[in-house]
This record gives structure tokens, C-alpha cells and sequence, in this order.
């Protein structure tokens, strides 16, 4: 039975916005013992980041202690633990990726949240004084000078005006509180969806010989048939006349797919960092035997934990989902109640099912996605989603 423990995360900020910095401990539940503290000065920011900059710090020091952990999240930012809870919605385009970057340290359902007053979130609250004065003497906050642990009882209480700060900006975010459902079958209007056309790029070279093709190698350009597939599915889109924006990783293989696709509909196209595909590292345009017969104990490894990166300093799935739910988030900020075409490659495009699912991480094996295959998510402002669509081919035949 995997072991239960509790993190307390605190931010603050001295002016919101102001200096700010924020303070994080994980705590045995059974001794009370500080296992880890964190804490770190953020220069200007508001109390709200400086909550979720704590929450997110707090989360990744218990995952190092033990990732298959319950964490039981405590905090005294009503705004945070009603929102991770998934009782208020998120709204403000600077908490969405801070919330993606939470949820996805660990797992779905392994994470709950607790508000508590802040009397008793004194530890965390003092490493986050300590790395606000540390910030404003030039220094960064270090755990050899914290004094937390020890000071904890008499941590000095925040000032009204401070604490009035923190009441009216959790205040202004009160009004995301997700309405309850209706009586009956009914459910509450909540406008038209945010929805990704989930389009993966046309073939290349190493598409078809099933090699490894991630952002470390050679970025390669789409093939003949890659093209053609790139204008199959323009057609396609065209013929629908749904799509309002052209979004691309900026490989080049999907900047030439997005390339033919809103030549056919007359759109732009916008890069995005975060959606390119994997490093693959050392497997970079080996095929799958390749590398068993290479790097056999490394892929063993790889295929079993999704914390475990390729050979020679790729990027762990975990790490992808990581800034894929950041580009996701930022793209529903900038694209709310709209139909966006997402130029993209297999392991973002599986990584956005699995999180619209819900799916544990091993579920991108158990996924089949074809070179200029469309999928489809909508996002709807409760911050529920629902796949539409995936792996559709029927325009490449």
C-alpha cells in the first residue's frame, strides 16, 4: 500500500505584485518529521503565482521522495485548493499553466487538497518570509540558513494590510466558482467548447521506415507521399470550413504540413514551442529493434516508467506532458469558444488525449495514430473535456 504524505505550500508577495517568494514542506503525516523544504524568491510577482509557484514545488519534492506516494495537499490559498479541486474554474491566463504544471506531477486521483487556516500553515509561510528577505538582500533562499522548522511557533503574522491583499485577490477569482449541475439530465449552458483538430504531420523519410523521429535528430521534411497526405488533409479541413486558427510545432515537418493545410483555408500560421515532439536522445533514427538490441536494459526502463528519459539525455514522457499541458492551457487562453487546427506528432497528440482522459501515463502504448491522422478534444469552460475523434484517415483514402 503505497505511504500517504501531506505538503504545505505557502506564497506571498509584498505589494501583489510585488517582491515575491514562496515556501513548500513535505511533511510524515505519521511523525509530523520536515522531510523536504523548499522555497525560492520570484522577484515580482503576484500572491496568487507565488501560491501556485509553492504548490508546484511543494508536489515535485514529495514526487522525489517517493512518486507513487498519496499526497494530501494543505494550504491556506482558498483560491488554489478550490481550483485544483476542480470546484472553481480557472480563468486568469497566469494561473492556467501554473495549474498543468501541478497536475502534472503526479498521477489523476493521487492528489487531494485541503484548505487550512493559516495558523497552522506557519512552516511553509516562514520559508516563504525567509525566501522574500533572502530576495531582497540580493541572496536566494538556501536550507542550510532556514529556520523554519525551528521558528515555526513564532513566525511572525502577516500584516493586515498584507493579509487584506491576499482576501481581495483570491476575492477577484471568486466568481469562477463552477456552477452546480441541473436537476435531472439537464447540465448548465457553458457556451461553445474550445476544440483542437488534432493534425499529426505527413510521412517522412523515417516515418516510414518506423524510426525513432523526435526534436533531437535531424528534423526531417515531409516525403512526396507526405505532401500529399498534407494536402488530403487541407482538403479535407476546406471542405468542413470549420477551422479558425492554424496552430504548428515548429519542426519542420509539421511547419510544412500547417504550411499546405491553411494555404487551403487561408490562415496563418502560428508556432508553438511547446508542441514539438519528443527527444528521443541516442534513439534519435534508430527503429524500435534498433535500440532493443543497443540499449536493452535503458528501454526496459523507458517502456516501464514514464519518469525515465531515452539513452544519452532525451526528455522523459512525464517531462513532455509537462509543457505540453503548459502549451495546451496557453492555447485555450488564446482561443476561447474557438475550433483550432494543431499541427503536431504522435506523443503531443497522445499526451492531450491521455490528459483529456484522464489516462494513466501507459495508455500512450496502447494508442494508434497514423502519419496525417486527425483526432479531435473539446474543451468546455468547467474545465471538463471530451475526445471527438482520433486516429480519423478517411480523407487519405
Amino acid at each position: 500500500m503505497p505511504r500517504t504524505l501531506i505538503v504545505e505550500a505557502d506564497g506571498g508577495s509584498r505589494g501583489n505584485p510585488g517582491p515575491a517568494g514562496y515556501g513548500a514542506v513535505v511533511l510524515d503525516p505519521e511523525t509530523g518529521e520536515a522531510l523536504a523544504e523548499a522555497a525560492e524568491f520570484l522577484g515580482t510577482a503576484t500572491n496568487n503565482v507565488a501560491e501556485y509557484k509553492g504548490l508546484v514545488a511543494g508536489l515535485r519534492a514529495a514526487r522525489a521522495l517517493d512518486p507513487e506516494a498519496r499526497i494530501q495537499v494543505r494550504m491556506d490559498s482558498k483560491l488554489v485548493v478550490e481550483q485544483m479541486s476542480g470546484r472553481w474554474q480557472i480563468k486568469h491566463p497566469d494561473m492556467k499553466p501554473l495549474a498543468a504544471e501541478a497536475r502534472a506531477v503526479f498521477p489523476p486521483g493521487q492528489v487531494s487538497y485541503e484548505w487550512i487556516p493559516r495558523a497552522q500553515n506557519k512552516h511553509a509561510d516562514r520559508l516563504a518570509n525567509e525566501a522574500m528577505d533572502a530576495g531582497r538582500d540580493g541572496k536566494q533562499w538556501e536550507p542550510r540558513n532556514s529556520r523554519a522548522a525551528l521558528d515555526t511557533a513564532a513566525a511572525p503574522a502577516r500584516s493586515a494590510a498584507a493579509r487584506a491583499a491576499d482576501e481581495a485577490a483570491e476575492a477577484a477569482e471568486a466568481p469562477e466558482v463552477a456552477e452546480a449541475p441541473a436537476p435531472g439530465w439537464g447540465a448548465p449552458d457553458l457556451g461553445a467548447p474550445a476544440t483542437f483538430v488534432l493534425l499529426r504531420h505527413g510521412e517522412t523519410a523515417l516515418t516510414a521506415q518506423k524510426r525513432f523521429s523526435g526534436s533531437g535528430g535531424t528534423d526531417p521534411e515531409l516525403s512526396p507521399a507526405g505532401r500529399r497526405q498534407a494536402e488530403a488533409a487541407g482538403a479535407a479541413l476546406a471542405a468542413r470550413g470549420t477551422i479558425q486558427a492554424v496552430v504548428s510545432s515548429p519542426l519542420r515537418r509539421c511547419r510544412e504540413t500547417a504550411e499546405a493545410v491553411a494555404a487551403r483555408l487561408g490562415l496563418e500560421v502560428r508556432l508553438e514551442e511547446g508542441l514539438r515532439e519528443t527527444d528521443f536522445g541516442a534513439w534519435e533514427g534508430l527503429t524500435f529493434a534498433e535500440v532493443r538490441e543497443r540499449f536493452p536494459d535503458d528501454l526496459d526502463a523507458w517502456l516501464a516508467s514514464a519518469a525515465v528519459a531515452p539513452t544519452g539525455g532525451g526528455e522523459s514522457f512525464e517531462a513532455v506532458a509537462r509543457r505540453v499541458a503548459v502549451a495546451r492551457d496557453k492555447l485555450l487562453a488564446r482561443h476561447t469558444g474557438r475550433t483550432v487546427l494543431v499541427v503536431t506528432h504522435v506523443t503531443p497528440i497522445k499526451t492531450l488525449v491521455r490528459l483529456a482522459l484522464g489516462a494513466p501515463p501507459e495508455s500512450l502504448f496502447r494508442m494508434e495514430l497514423s502519419a496525417a491522422s486527425l483526432s479531435a478534444v473539446a474543451y468546455y469552460a468547467d474545465g471538463n473535456a471530451s475526445l471527438r475523434l482520433l486516429n480519423d484517415t478517411s480523407h487519405l483514402r
